[in-house]
């Protein structure tokens, strides 16, 4: 998992994985869940992309638009 960039120092994401048509985000608690096309929509999976790789904004768009949309749940783990 790459490390989430953070700019605003306030993000619950800490971590995320990009694969095609899916993203894996880790939250600061350890939860990770699955996001993918068929689950959140391909356009909001796109926009989570770019949101992870830009490092700002990943936490408050999955809150408003994809909050309980993800496949499934992974196994908790701390970075």
């Amino acid at each position: 998992m790459q490390r989430y960039g953070n700019q605003s120092r306030e993000s619950g994401v800490v971590a995320y994985d990009i694969d095609a048509g899916q993203i894996i985000v880790q939250f600061r608690n350890g939860d990770r869940y699955l996001y993918t096309e068929d689950s959140a929509g391909a356009a909001n999976i796109a926009r989570m992309q770019e949101l992870a790789k830009a490092g700002r904004g990943l936490s408050s768009f999955i809150s408003q638009h994809v909050h309980d949309r993800y496949a499934r749940k992974i196994n908790s783990r701390r970075l």
